[in-house]
């Protein structure tokens, strides 16, 4: 046996107390989670290196967690373009990096784990988690079964995608009863070994193809979430590709499929009747009769999508035993994400929505869909393979105009051209300063009174902002703006 063989062999069983100081690891990027996971690797007595291509500046954040783990131990070698070609036992890739870089290609590692794999074999076991993934809608699941979960006394923690690194998270304290974890198809990429409690796929369509290849391939690693699952598996009954997926997941002998629906639930199944949220998966009497979750129109989320967001989140609570009363506090008591389609202002009768969060075509659907009467749709940005055709084909008639913005805007006018031929376009030129503050002021120029100003990009913000968060804080300065 090599020893590169050798060490895939060990790393398959290592755990936090297992004899890390022969790894030889390396961590590429120096961004949350690469930071994150190169510190859990120090922790553990690795031998760590951390590989960044950046030139970094003495103020910057980089720069600062890189003299951190340089002090800790780790080797750092930054502003690099072609990696570092020595070979290494464990190879950790920062979730930007699609399994195609040369970095990964041709790093002689024998082993290569997402960060939410080295999470999984350095957890504690007696904390069970509970993951999410699906092209839209997993970040306020997974915040609804965090409220849930919180609701009925436990220690719960949301992490992974959501914001807190899930190598950061397991070595929280005091430590978490449960972990409530968001898993994109970027971190399940590299994930091997997680046997997650429960485990939902919420729906899937064309996201990241760019990163993924293909369709089928980014379909296949969303599956992965219901690998080695102990306890439920919860679909999206009226997304048929998750329930065919569920049907053929390999699971733990015992654990149970649970769908969810915006109609009547059959058995094992949450829905809804008469506008009443219900559950007929988890009752003692799931044959005959259906136990009343919440009203519908009490919910402080709006939406169909949300109402699904919140039937899936209930399905993974109530299989992890929260009682229903806890689950309807949860929700009760829940307040939405930032950039997820709240009214920034109102100016001049014509209101704002940041959903600056719809990063992809299925979730800038579900924003317009969302919204009542004519609107004047900001969009563009990075479209990581999508296409927009059957989205615009599908809402052109609600399109006052469109202002576009960012790399691949050029693709939505297009679209925009064959689809909606009549509908105003307005793009952002290249080499614009402040392209949102643009963007608003002529978005504003098109909208008439009672008309809906819509940020909801259908594209990745990266090309022009540092994530969908700073875009949406863009969004509302230019809006606070043209207020005063």
């Amino acid at each position: 046996m090599t020893a590169s063989s050798a060490a895939a062999q060990w790393l398959i069983a290592a755990n936090r107390s297992s004899d890390w100081s022969g790894v030889r690891a390396r961590v590429l990027g120096l961004g949350t989670s690469g930071f994150a996971a190169a510190d859990a690797l120090l922790r553990v007595g690795a031998r760590v290196e951390i590989v960044e291509s950046a030139q970094l500046s003495a103020s910057d954040l980089l720069a600062e967690r890189a003299q951190i783990l340089s002090t800790l131990g780790a080797r750092v070698v930054v502003g690099v373009d072609d990696g570092v070609s020595t070979e290494c036992d464990l190879l950790i890739p920062s979730p930007g990096f699609a399994p195609r870089h040369p970095w990964i290609t041709s790093a002689g590692a024998a082993t290569v784990w997402s960060g939410e794999q080295l999470a999984w074999n350095l957890r504690n076991p007696a904390v069970p988690w509970l993951t999410i993934t699906g092209t839209n809608g997993k970040t306020t699941t997974t915040q609804l079964l965090d409220a849930m979960l919180r609701a009925s006394g436990l220690r719960s923690l949301a992490a992974g995608n959501i914001g807190v690194p899930l190598v950061e998270a397991i070595f929280a304290e005091p430590e978490p009863d449960v972990l409530a974890v968001e898993l994109s198809s970027f971190q399940l990429h590299f994930t091997r070994s997680i046997s997650a409690h429960s485990s939902a796929l919420l729906n899937i369509a064309d996201d990241h193809l760019d990163w993924h290849g293909s369709f089928d391939a980014y379909a296949a690693v969303k599956a992965s979430i219901f690998e080695r699952t102990q306890r439920a598996i919860v679909y999206n009954h009226d997304d048929t590709r998750t329930e065919v997926i569920a049907e053929a997941a390999d699971v733990v002998e015992g654990c149970r499929a649970i769908g969810f629906t915006l109609g009547a639930p059959g058995r094992a199944m949450l829905g809804v009747v008469d506008g009443v949220l219900v559950d007929r998966a988890f009752g003692a009497d799931r044959a005959t009769h259906a136990i009343e979750i919440v009203d519908g129109a009490a919910l402080p989320l709006t939406g169909a999508h949300n109402v699904q967001n919140t039937l899936a989140a209930a399905a993974l609570a109530r299989s992890y035993g929260v009682a229903i009363a806890d689950v309807r506090a949860g929700v009760m008591g829940f307040e939405i994400d930032a950039h997820s389609g709240e009214v920034v202002a109102t100016v001049g009768g014509v209101s704002f929505l940041d959903n600056s969060k719809a990063t992809n075509v299925l979730a800038a659907d579900v924003a317009l869909t969302a919204t009542v009467g004519q609107v004047v749709w900001i969009a563009g940005g990075l479209a990581k393979g999508g296409a927009f055709g059957e989205l615009i084909g599908r809402h052109g008639p609600n399109l006052r105009a469109v202002v576009l913005l960012g790399t691949d805007r050029g693709l939505i006018a297009e679209a925009l051209a064959r689809h909606a031929p009549d509908v105003p376009v307005i793009e952002v030129p290249d080499g614009e300063t402040d392209p949102m503050n643009h963007a608003v002021r002529a978005a504003a120029a098109s909208a008439q009174p009672h008309d809906t100003v819509l940020l909801a990009p259908a594209c990745a913000s990266m090309d022009q902002f540092a994530d969908y968060q700073a875009r949406g804080r863009a969004f509302r300065s230019a809006v606070a703006r043209l207020r005063r």
